[in-house]
């Protein structure tokens, strides 16, 4: 009787050491440093628990908005995190170049590949390598308005730029302003202003020239970038066009810029905004950024990064590029978060209005990056600095322009990325 007992203990240990392994309960703890505080990190934390869930893997999420001053220093001492969330493919770049982060050649499943968009597996590539997986992406090239307010820009065919100048007019005329504005954003207060360049680049230059421009190839002082900011200052500098006028601008955050479209009245009708406001924006409807050109659009997508080769990392990498693991945010966030994933189910987006923005990000349209976040950083801080430099003192455009470009020759070509828009 001993005898069975001995036997049947040793069986319960094999079992529950067996169960351990399966459920990771021995495996180490991943460290992911993101950018993400308060309910962004929340989220995100969701994600990280469905993996924990899974495999029995901790996972210790450390957030911090100075995330590239940490992750640099921690580099700099061999002690990186195992994956960092980094918030453009030019700061990706930067940890490519140090060999600090590591290639997804063999991490990611093939079948889950082939779900990810063809066109975001080319936007995410360096030096012909995967390194990074989009945790969330966002759709730019957006102008948000109520359609009961703003009627005529519900129709099939949006209006072209000098057609919507002219319903810009007509909205400026009953003591609201037509558009919303904000370039507020401690502390890179600036850069809704490069996305406006940006998108005027883009759609009347067309994607070749835009590439050029991102990649330090064309003149910051060359006739289409020049071009593109004086557009720009015929909206933002137009007295009564904007809310605030061109000093309010500059002390407003961009998060509360798009508020006064909902008040009543009304104290604008108009904001040029990316996809992540779409779940604040119930009852609003969007148009694409008027082009002269085919139709391109501005993206931008939070990238998660491999920085060590600790296996357990590796099957978070691998996990974060699921349907599954996508899914989880999105359907979270109500609106506001889109995944790169074709395989994510459209039904998770709550209206037709964030469906089109899904469907927009996974489909067949052409995508470019953002092109200040291709840029090097330090071109890139200098553009920010540009915009507010430019709403104080429009006159010294010329002036700006030359300055930009002088900053663009001094940065080493190995520190510029051709980045081709996806097609």
């Amino acid at each position: 009787m001993r005898i069975v007992r001995v036997v049947a203990l040793a069986a319960v240990v094999v079992l529950l050491t067996a169960t351990a392994a399966c459920t990771g309960g021995d495996r180490a703890a991943v460290t992911v440093l993101a950018s993400w505080t308060g309910g962004e990190a929340a989220a995100f934390r969701q994600v990280l628990d469905r993996f924990t869930d899974k495999t029995g893997i901790k996972v210790d999420l450390q957030g911090t908005r100075a995330l590239n001053q940490v992750l640099t220093a921690e580099v700099q001492k061999g002690t990186p995190p195992d994956i960092a969330v980094l918030p453009s493919l030019g700061d990706l770049a930067g940890y490519v170049r140090r060999s600090a982060v590591r290639p997804l050649t063999g991490v990611i499943d093939a079948g889950t590949e082939q779900s990810h968009s063809a066109q975001w597996l080319r936007l995410e590539q360096l030096d012909n390598a995967r390194y990074s997986v989009a945790v969330k992406t966002s759709l730019k090239s957006l102008i948000w308005y109520d359609p009961s307010r703003v009627p005529d820009l519900s129709g099939d065919k949006p209006p072209t730029w000098d057609g919507l100048v002219k319903i810009s007019e007509r909205l400026s005329t009953g003591g609201a302003a037509a558009w919303c504005m904000g370039m507020g954003s401690t502390p890179v207060s600036g850069w809704p202003g490069t996305d406006w360049i940006e998108d005027f680049v883009l759609h009347q230059a067309g994607p070749g020239a835009y590439q050029r421009w991102a990649a330090g190839k064309l003149a910051w002082t060359a006739p289409e970038i020049k071009q593109a900011w004086q557009a720009w200052g015929r909206i933002a500098l137009r007295p009564g066009f904007v809310r605030g006028g061109a000093s309010g601008l500059l002390f407003t955050d961009f998060g509360d810029a798009g508020r006064a479209m909902s008040a009543d009245p009304p104290g604008c009708f108009l904001h040029h905004q990316a996809s992540f406001v779409a779940g604040d924006a119930a009852g609003l409807d969007f148009m694409p950024f008027p082009s002269a050109r085919a139709r391109a659009w501005e993206v931008s997508a939070d990238l998660a990064a491999l920085f060590t080769d600790k296996p357990e990392a590796r099957e978070l990498m691998r996990f974060l590029a699921t349907d599954e693991a996508q899914s989880i945010w999105p359907a979270a966030s109500h609106g506001s978060v889109f995944s790169a994933n074709r395989g994510v189910d459209p039904a998770i987006y709550d209206d037709p209005v964030t469906r089109r923005i899904a469907e927009t990000l996974t489909g067949d349209a052409t995508l470019c990056f953002d092109a200040s976040d291709l840029m090097p950083s330090a071109m890139t801080n200098a553009f920010y600095r540009a915009v507010l430099e430019f709403l104080q003192s429009p006159d010294d455009l010329d002036r700006i322009l030359t300055q930009l470009d002088r900053s663009r020759t001094t940065i080493p070509a190995t520190d510029w990325l051709t980045v081709p828009c996806g097609t």
